[in-house]
């Protein structure tokens, strides 16, 4: 008998991006910023507890309700998601997205995006792999995609 394989529980990626801290943080959380290197449109109330909707139009679209969670200008922004459908996202039934942030260098930032909780999210272990992989998938995307977006805008934001 085989042992059972395990789903990793969290996704992470990092990048060192050529814009200083305060442009990052910005182009990581407001809605037109995250529209230009994330989502196809965002809605983000920036406190803990603020509701917010990140919607993808690929794909055939979809909808993705979140939380805030954490919001410490300008080192960490969190908040959590893929909530099952009709359910408000909270610790044990979603993921939790953290976007950290440090100065690096002359003006540029090193950051780090963790998507961890995967294993608590409901389903078993066949949803967990599927979801890992299509997140992992995403984040290989998204975070490059960043990372080339925010210098371009560090001009307009300083």
């Amino acid at each position: 008998m085989e042992p059972a394989v395990s789903t990793p529980d969290q996704i992470a990626r990092d990048i060192l991006i050529d814009a200083p801290v305060d442009v990052v943080w910005r182009v990581v959380t407001e809605p037109e910023h995250i529209a230009r290197w994330f989502s196809d449109t965002a809605e983000i109330d920036l406190r803990p507890g603020g509701d917010g909707v990140l919607t993808f139009r690929q794909n055939g679209g979809h909808v993705a309700p979140l939380v805030v969670d954490t919001v410490r200008p300008p080192t960490t922004f969190a908040f959590r998601w893929s909530a099952p459908e009709g359910e408000t996202a909270h610790e044990g039934n979603s993921t939790l997205v953290t976007f950290s942030l440090a100065p690096e260098g002359d003006g540029a930032t090193r950051l780090s995006v963790v998507e961890s909780g995967i294993a608590a999210l409901p389903g078993g272990d066949e949803r967990h792999r599927a979801f890992f992989d299509d997140h992992s998938q995403g984040w290989g995307t998204i975070v490059p995609r960043l990372g080339e977006y925010a210098p371009t805008a560090a001009g307009a934001l300083r």
